[in-house]
């Protein structure tokens, strides 16, 4: 009980939001024939203005961290329900093996230019992670496997908040430009933006065919994850890194995913189920987002260390042109 009330007064404030952002949304319909701005990205914007202009008081923050963290891994889990296995095969070995490839080469690469622009190797690897993988996901599964300093996870995961908002925003507005194909947008977002309410946010304006293949192409690339902590492990020697915990190797909201995707595959989820399950998961993934932007002040990224900034800018970049060059050589751009 203790807890629920440490948590109440952020989850309120994320869910408000979230009702704000969805009442924002049916304006933009009412007035202007469509949303412009979806309710997850509106969550997003709304949650970093307030979190700039008036900053977050501390009884917020145990409740935002839950609703950035636990309600997003459910809204995630949840969203297993509406695919299904026929999907994933649809994707082909080629297509995952491409997603595959170019997280490990983005790796190196954003490495290197971390490198170069005079990271310490610890930073350059956490902002390699976080660029290449999932944000601040990848960020806080490396960080101890490297023996990362506080000051570096802080450093790299304040360049994945600013940077994942601008790609949001940015993504979804360069699709004329782009002359892709619904599926082929959402094979893009899966494999280049950072979290997965973030692709899902990002394909939204787009359709639904972008968000459920955005989705499953950003879940592969999550599940690079495990063997690239592995590999950390190995690379530092540490003994912990050879045998690193299930939880870590594959996330359990990733595996409750799975096990809803195989349920709604063997038919065993009754169809009327899967639509409101659907409108949960979407409102979850919306407080999510709201969460995400009441953690992000950009007062404190303009001060941040323009070097680290620097590297995700270019490692951002390079992922892109890494992600169009796959899409290209596959047939699909």
């Amino acid at each position: 009980m203790f807890k629920i009330h440490r948590l109440l007064p952020g989850l309120l404030l994320t869910f408000a939001l979230t009702a704000l952002a969805w009442g924002v949304e049916q304006v933009e319909r009412h007035w202007l024939g469509q949303a412009w701005f979806e309710a997850l990205v509106l969550a997003l914007i709304l949650g970093t203005v307030a979190r700039s202009i008036f900053g977050l008081h501390p009884a917020f923050e145990d409740g935002v961290h839950f609703s950035g963290k636990t309600v997003l891994e459910i809204g995630v889990m949840l969203l297993g329900a509406s695919f299904s296995v026929r999907a994933l095969g649809d994707f082909g070995p080629l297509l995952i093996g491409a997603i595959a490839g170019v997280v490990f080469i983005a790796l190196a690469l954003s490495y290197g230019i971390g490198r170069t622009m005079g990271l310490p190797h610890q930073l350059a690897v956490l902002v390699a992670c976080g660029n290449s993988i999932c944000g601040n996901s990848a960020i806080m599964a490396a960080a101890p496997v490297i023996d990362a300093s506080a000051e570096d996870v802080a450093a790299s995961i304040a360049f994945t908040a600013a940077l994942g908002i601008i790609v949001v925003l940015v993504l979804p507005l360069a699709l004329p430009g782009l002359g892709l194909a619904e599926r082929s947008y959402g094979i893009l977002a899966g494999m280049t933006v950072y979290a997965v309410p973030q692709v899902i946010a990002a394909t939204a304006p787009v359709g639904l065919v972008a968000i459920q293949v955005g989705t499953l192409a950003k879940l592969i690339r999550v599940l690079m994850l495990g063997p690239v902590v592995v590999a950390l492990g190995l690379g530092a020697g540490r003994k912990a890194g050879l045998r690193p915990g299930v939880g870590r190797l594959v996330p359990w909201f990733i595996v409750g995913f799975l096990c809803l995707m195989g349920l709604r595959s063997l038919n065993v989820i009754p169809v009327a189920v899967i639509g409101p399950v659907g409108v949960v998961s979407t409102i979850l993934t919306t407080a999510a987002m709201g969460a995400l932007g009441l953690s992000v002040d950009l007062g404190t990224m303009m001060h941040a260390n323009g070097r680290v900034l620097t590297s995700g800018v270019l490692s951002i970049v390079m992922l892109l042109g890494l992600s169009l060059g796959a899409l290209a050589l596959l047939g699909l751009w």
